[in-house]
């Protein structure tokens, strides 16, 4: 079983045809499918999907391209329902920093990072890391707070994947990774420990190379994902697959309940 650490299944994009969608990624053998919140608006509807479809986990945080929607009393709506549901969160994200686009408040971002890196602390949770243009900024925000999780789509160079793996995290991997071009993501692929490794494919966005750079991603493709990774590596795909499922489960223990193990047959 396969495990898609990062799926907007919120997403406008599904609204047409979720369920459908669910189901192809469990027939596919994606067994389970964590689902981020990026804003106190969408809260409610991230615990809705996680209640309704089978596999399906849920991680609140606050998005750092959203903090100009967000207000302070956000962080105590955010407290409140990891408190409430406490059981069933698997990890506070996605948060982090986005210092790709230009002038967008740098402050803002870093005050809800930072807040939201303490609450993971006080409840003891993983996080799902944003770390677009902002690796070294948020490796010394996650020393500080010393908490561990899941950097998410994960662009650095190999020193600061070192620098996170050190850290206890580990790396999301997915669609950009199937692009030749990609030659930075796919040495990292490459030269990295598979026990840092995780897959995720951020549906409906970073498409694999298969459909195109306009297409919806979505979770069933993450079979695909890991045959690449497998490829990529050199390595037999049943094992990345196998290796890569612990490493969720590892660093995402809330998602224990929803793991069925493989059935040996004697």
């Amino acid at each position: 079983m396969l495990i898609d650490t990062h799926c907007h299944l919120d997403a406008l994009e599904f609204d047409h045809d979720r369920a459908e969608m669910v189901q192809a990624a469990l027939q596919a053998g994606v067994g389970i499918i964590v689902v981020p919140a990026v804003v106190r608006s969408n809260f409610a509807a991230v615990r809705e999907l996680a209640a309704r479809y089978p596999g399906c986990a849920m991680a609140l945080g606050i998005h750092p391209l959203f903090v100009d929607q967000s207000q302070p009393q956000d962080l105590d709506a955010l407290a409140g329902e990891i408190t409430r549901n406490r059981d069933e969160v698997v990890a506070v994200g996605e948060i982090g920093l986005d210092f790709f686009i230009e002038h967008y408040d740098r402050e803002r971002q870093e005050f809800y990072f930072t807040e939201q890196l303490k609450l993971a602390r006080e409840y003891e949770l993983p996080v799902l890391l944003h770390v677009r243009r902002s690796v070294d900024q948020v490796l010394k925000q996650v020393r500080r707070f010393k908490v561990r999780g899941i950097a998410h789509a994960f662009n650095g160079s190999l020193q600061q994947a070192q620098e996170f793996i050190k850290l206890g995290f580990k790396l999301g991997f997915g669609g950009a990774m199937t692009y030749d071009r990609a030659l930075k993501i796919r040495h990292l692929a490459r030269a990295l420990p598979l026990e840092a490794i995780v897959l995720e494919t951020d549906a409906p966005d970073i498409p694999p190379s298969w459909l195109g750079h306009r297409g919806r991603n979505q979770p069933d493709q993450l079979v695909r994902i890991a045959q690449v990774l497998a490829e990529i590596r050199h390595e037999d795909v049943e094992s990345v697959m196998e290796k890569t499922t612990q490493n969720a489960l590892d660093i995402l223990p809330g998602l224990a309940s929803l793991y069925t193990p493989p059935q040996v047959i004697l």
